[in-house]
């Protein structure tokens, strides 16, 4: 638990007590001293982007933690979800309220959501952007970056990924951490088997052409036919929990159809053990995969790092071989699945699978993304950076106070 004692408010205080704010939904009174907020505003569809970090705080024995939250629709999706304290702030004036009460020395983010920026407002705090990922994905890396106090990051890929794509931006503000989520022991859904385990993992459409990485209305039906026609093997669909209510038309026409050829060939083979698996957690079902099939995204590189020794296929919906491995390192790792290769998936995927050429590639890749770090050294590293900046930034401002009582001294 952190002792560091606090100077005196500025901004955030005088906004409170200008207002005589009483936060609506909670006693002022009772809220608990804490060191760190979680800020999420967003709703129900984004919270995995909140509930892959709730276990790593929830573990802490020394940081006590509170999730604040902006609407009341992810309030009651929370109840139940967390042992950590979980408040609804729905104003700006509530929550400097909240803010400057509870004595918050960090307020970490998992995303971009733009009322983040009310948050920003609170001087007192460390502001630390932690993200809900590691992919390469051209959302990991955002402008909004430059707002924040710390960037946390899993490894040097995602420092030089900052440095190319930012101007003007201190990438010293970038502290590499790993990725702690990936030292939970998630446990393996998949029962027992003695083939070859193929995972169809793909990632949903995003919120624009530019994020969309998808391969489910391309190459998602040539895919499951192609792994059915293997055998020894049986196939694990997992997609991004987006995927199965998306409102694109071919994506979901794609889904539909992928969800009738595992039906149609578990129906032929009752023991062949193919699954749809819309609700399982992604990083239990790596562990029992021994051939992912995925798109850039979060998964690919969950994959690399649990499974490095298991063969990764990469795919690629533009047909842009020279930029897909420019933007996305691990693509040196992966057999590239393409419309020049679609084809021939199921001779590429048995010849991978008896004759896999990539594995030492694939290990240096992932000391690349995530720092050489091994199970359970991103836990530890988190937590060691998460205290070293709140020192220092209270440090900092006992350093600021200590100035303004000189100025006005003089003045």
């Amino acid at each position: 638990m952190l002792q560091t004692k606090r100077v005196s408010r500025s901004l955030s205080r005088r906004l409170r007590d200008f207002g005589a704010v009483q936060p609506k939904g909670f006693d002022l009174g009772n809220v608990p001293t804490s060191d760190i907020a979680i800020h999420f505003a967003d709703g129900p569809p984004k919270l995995y982007q909140l509930t892959q970090w709730l276990p790593i705080f929830e573990a802490s024995t020394t940081e006590r933690t509170i999730v604040v939250v902006r609407q009341i629709e992810t309030f009651q999706a929370l109840q139940g979800a967390t042992s950590l304290p979980i408040l609804l702030v729905p104003t700006y004036e509530d929550l400097m309220a909240l803010y400057d009460r509870a004595d918050f020395h960090a307020v970490m983010y998992v995303n971009n959501g733009f009322t983040n920026f009310q948050s920003l407002a609170f001087q007192q705090a460390v502001h630390i952007h932690l993200n809900h990922g590691e992919s390469d994905k051209i959302c990991m890396v955002s402008n909004q970056a430059k707002a924040y106090d710390k960037v946390f990051v899993a490894g040097t890929a995602a420092v030089r990924r900052h440095a190319a794509a930012l101007t003007w931006f201190d990438i010293t503000h970038l502290v590499r951490v790993g990725r702690p989520q990936l030292d939970l022991p998630v446990p393996n859904p998949l029962a027992e088997f003695s083939g070859t385990t193929i995972t169809y993992a793909p990632t949903w459409e995003g919120e624009d052409d530019a994020n969309n990485y998808t391969s489910v209305d391309v190459y998602g039906p040539g895919i499951i036919s192609a792994a059915l026609t293997l055998t020894n093997c049986r196939v694990i669909y997992k997609p991004h929990p987006r995927v199965a209510d998306s409102n694109n038309a071919a994506v979901k026409a794609s889904h539909r159809k992928i969800l009738s050829l595992l039906n149609s060939a578990n129906s032929h083979d009752p023991n062949a053990g193919h699954r749809v698996m819309l609700d399982a957690n992604v990083l239990g079902i790596i562990r029992g995969t021994d051939l992912l099939i995925a798109d850039v995204s979060s998964v690919t590189l969950d994959h690399l790092y649990l499974r490095p020794q298991a063969p990764i296929v990469l795919c690629d919906r533009r047909t842009n071989r020279a930029q897909l491995l420019m933007d996305t390192p691990v693509a040196a790792g992966a057999h590239i699945l393409d419309q020049n290769t679609i084809a021939t998936l199921a001779t590429d995927l048995a010849d991978i699978i008896a004759n896999d050429q990539q594995e030492a590639s694939r290990s240096e890749l992932r000391d690349f993304y995530f720092d050489g770090l091994e199970a359970g050294q991103s836990t530890e590293r988190f937590w060691q950076q998460t205290r070293f900046e709140i020192s220092e930034h209270d440090r900092a401002l006992q350093e600021l106070s200590r100035v303004r009582k000189i100025l006005e001294g003089e003045a």
